[in-house]
């Protein structure tokens, strides 16, 4: 079994040389970058399995660097595990919406990062038989190319937002509580107060539902959770 490679860009030395030898002992290849300049020459030199990225760096935000790589073909799909400050809670929401899969406020313990970067891992592996495909109307869910597409136009989604999407597509007609949503995604841990679900759905929203005066596919039932409605003629 080949091993997992891991691109930490963090530019706090004795942060990433500890967690560098926590993951290395975990099994998985890292190599560290100290600022955005080096993480990009990183990139595309070699292929990553996942992605760890510090927002704040020397020579930028590592904000600007998520959209760059949600706006590439080649880097949409990989995993990435933003790090944040504690106090930077509106950073998180926006680092989400550009397509960041997961987050971690500073300071943090290795062991949850580690299981978080695990669970990422396990979303972006293939797994799902190859010719499942899932239509609802104009919508298509291939479970094979891990893709969704409307009307043919493939749509821009994390492999997070995938799998969650997945989720209420299986369940589609039924409410889904957000602790449901996180039960299915395989126990994806985060903090009781985030909402991070929501800001993902929103993203979702925004990628499947195309006409704006049509329906919504996707449904926020108040007090409840979610609900992918089925039209009557999917019914």
């Amino acid at each position: 079994m080949s091993a997992t490679h891991l691109l930490l860009i963090d530019d706090d030395a004795r942060l990433a040389e500890m967690l560098g030898d926590y993951l290395r002992q975990a099994g998985l290849d890292v190599t560290v970058a100290a600022s955005l300049a080096e993480g990009r020459s990183q990139l595309a030199r070699a292929r990553w399995d996942a992605l760890i990225l510090d927002l704040m760096l020397p020579d930028g935000n590592g904000l600007d660097l998520t959209r760059e790589l949600r706006a590439e073909p080649r880097t949409r799909g990989l995993p990435l595990l933003m790090l944040t400050a504690r106090g930077e809670p509106m950073d998180r929401v926006v680092g989400l919406e550009l397509g960041a899969d997961d987050y971690l406020p500073k300071p943090f313990e290795p062991r949850e990062l580690l299981a978080r970067l695990k669970a990422l891992l396990r979303r972006a592996a293939p797994g799902e038989p190859a010719s499942e495909l899932l239509r609802f109307g104009r919508l298509e869910i291939d479970l094979g190319a891990r893709q969704a597409r409307v009307a043919g136009r493939p749509c821009e989604l994390t492999s997070y937002q995938f799998d969650l999407l997945l989720v209420l597509a299986r369940a589609a007609g039924r409410v889904l509580s957000r602790d449901q949503i996180m039960d299915a995604l395989r126990g994806h841990a985060l903090e009781a107060f985030d909402r991070s679900i929501d800001v993902h759905v929103s993203r979702i929203r925004a990628a499947i539902e195309d006409d704006p005066k049509a329906p919504r596919r996707i449904l926020t039932v108040r007090g409840a959770g979610y609900l992918f409605a089925r039209k009557q003629d999917e019914a």
